[in-house]
């Protein structure tokens, strides 16, 4: 332990295909470590953990951008900070950055702060940049070059306030020490020696634990098969986490009638989903209602004119069950295309699907709901009111200068959220934005209060191809609401990121939420999957958790649904991409225990 050297270096990557890994990827700050200072080791699976913002232009549009040869410091107070050339979204020069570089902060290398940008100089474009501070002085040196090859330094004694900086004079030519990274693409910079405890922060975040050990009493006192049956294993993970698992139990040894100890095996649980699970079906969402599960997707498979259903008795059951159609663009003279994102919820008693459609155009696009009838079969078409388009609190339209869809519901202290994408497309295409807005839990096609924005696209990782974050879908905790959110075009390039608030907070206080620099779930996360995204969630009998996604099984092949049990990492956070065999040690899956069969009391 006394010999580790906990470091982690910076880099970008070279760009790849558009499809695999785009500029506006590569060009963002990946991480690496070491602990033996020779061999660096990625974290999130060789992808950005720290993503330029988007510029806002006038005209409300957004315009990409992209940064280079980011440079790690320390922080005066022990925090780190990150100094980079913003760029355009391909990586060529941003005249809006002439002379200056961008600045961030971060309590732990997870978490950015972007400060915007430092003006260095009123010269010429910033190339090359590093940062130290220096103890004795108690200031930050800042040493640069611009685009005609000379050098210039400035010192600080505060870096986020440039006005008590010197001004800057010409120094000698720097040059970074060379880094050996044998990481596919990468282009390395700088590296900073970081504690034990940041070290190990951001390995447990940013790498898939995987199943190391079990945690089970030696012996357990029952009187009954159902006593026993409720008896679970704790997994323990390589960071630490934990997770609840069922075990099926060979109690055929023991005679119930017959008080004593008996030694018994069993094998851990676990429910298995083969990808896909279902072939062209997109934005799959699962929801339990009256005792039974019931599926609803967009279907690819028929250019989204219909939306049908599938019911079971359990989840796994849903991968097999026979789909009914409960809707079609030939039933309602409002709903003649685009039959996208179905999602069930259940409110206030009643069940409710939300949808978008259109009556013809894609700039007609609108979210709708239907309502179930009271004691109604979900499976019946027949069985479902028309649907109803959102509306403003007077009962205006939601959205007239664009569309809105991927409506959502958060239930949270008896009041009713709906949160959903919306996109302005008059007088400028500004992409698809998130919105939440309070509705009414008796109609919750009407919203009580006004539409508040809660993010943009402003990440490369969001605008890649094209600016859109849609899909939000609400995971709740004792401690925090977790929306995760879907960007970029519907390819291989898609991926899931995430928002977060306190469960007390104010939810329409657009300050009270935090955005994920780095999205959770993207292509690299889990091999064979492509373009992972809109997921939703579903709690299971045993009270797990399952993310319920679709992903391409290759590049260009259809949208396909799947489900993964979601783990919670160190900070309680969801991770999305545990894979099955990660998830349960088959080497563990075996365990025993010690019965003791009390004998039933007498009354």
């Amino acid at each position: 332990m006394e010999n580790e050297i906990h470091s982690v270096v910076c880099y970008t990557r070279e760009p790849l295909e558009p499809e695999i890994y785009s500029p506006k990827l590569a060009y963002s700050m990946h991480l690496a470590y070491t602990d033996d200072g020779m061999i660096y080791r990625e974290l999130n699976h060789n992808s950005g953990v720290l993503f330029a913002k988007a510029a806002e232009l006038s005209n409300g549009t957004l315009s990409a951008k992209s940064l280079k040869n980011p440079y790690l410091f320390h922080m005066a107070d022990g925090s780190f900070g990150v100094l980079a050339i913003r760029t355009e979204a391909d990586g060529s020069p941003d005249q809006q950055s002439k002379g200056s570089v961008l600045l961030f902060t971060s309590p732990d290398l997870l978490q950015y702060r972007e400060l915007g940008l430092l003006n260095l100089t009123n010269g010429l474009h910033v190339q090359d940049i590093m940062c130290e501070y220096e103890h004795a002085s108690r200031k930050y040196i800042l040493r640069w070059r611009e685009e005609d090859g000379r050098y210039y330094q400035r010192e600080m004694v505060d870096v986020t306030c440039p006005d008590d900086a010197a001004k800057p004079k010409p120094c000698e030519a720097f040059t970074l020490s060379p880094r050996r990274v044998a990481i596919e693409g990468a282009v390395a910079r700088n590296a900073i020696r970081v504690p034990r405890g940041v070290a190990q922060r951001l390995i447990h975040k940013l790498t898939v634990p995987v199943h190391v050990r079990n945690e089970l009493p030696e012996r357990v006192t029952v009187s009954s098969k159902e006593q026993l049956q409720a008896v679970k294993v704790t997994a323990i993970y390589s960071d630490g986490t934990t997770a609840i698992k069922p075990i099926e139990w060979d109690a055929s040894e023991i005679d119930w009638s017959r008080p004593g100890t008996y030694r018994i095996s069993g094998s851990i649980r676990q429910d298995r989903y083969t990808f896909p699970m279902a072939t062209n079906r997109a934005d799959p969402c699962i929801a339990q209602w009256d005792g039974r599960y019931y599926f609803v997707a967009t279907n690819d498979a028929d250019g989204n004119h219909t939306i049908s259903i599938r019911e079971s008795d359990s989840i796994i059951g849903l991968a097999s069950a026979e789909e009914t159609k409960i809707l079609d663009t030939g039933m309602h003279d409002h709903l003649k295309r685009f039959l996208w994102a179905p999602e069930l919820h259940g409110i206030g008693g009643e069940l409710y699907i939300f949808l978008a459609g259109s009556s013809g155009e894609f700039k007609d696009i609108q979210s709708h709901v239907m309502r179930l009838k009271k004691g109604g079969n979900p499976r019946i078409a027949a069985d479902w009111g028309t649907p109803i388009r959102v509306a403003r609190h007077d009962g205006s339209p939601l959205f007239q200068a664009g569309i809105t869809l991927d409506m959502t519901v958060l239930e949270r202290k008896g009041r009713l959220y709906v949160l959903w994408a919306q996109r302005e497309l008059v007088p400028h295409d500004l992409g698809s934005w998130i919105y939440i807005a309070e509705a009414d839990p008796r109609k919750p096609w009407r919203l009580i209060s006004e539409p508040v924005l809660l993010s943009k696209p402003e990440y490369g990782w969001a605008n890649n191809q094209t600016f859109v974050e849609e899909g939000p879908f609400a995971l709740m905790t004792d401690r925090k609401i977790f929306v995760t959110i879907s960007g970029a075009l519907v390819d291989a390039t898609y991926c899931v990121g995430m928002l977060s608030v306190n469960s007390d907070a104010d939810l329409l206080d657009p300050n009270q939420w935090t955005k994920r620099n780095y999205p959770l779930l993207t292509s690299r996360s889990v091999p064979g999957e492509y373009g992972p995204g809109h997921n939703s969630y579903v709690k299971d009998e045993e009270g797990t958790i399952w993310s319920v996604y679709h992903a391409r099984p290759g590049i260009g092949e259809p949208r396909c649904s799947g489900l993964r049990r979601v783990h919670f990492d160190v900070d309680g956070e969801p991770m999305l991409g545990l894979t099955e065999e990660k998830d349960l040690n088959p080497a563990l899956v075996s365990v025993y225990l010690d019965v003791l069969v009390e004998a039933l009391a007498e009354g």
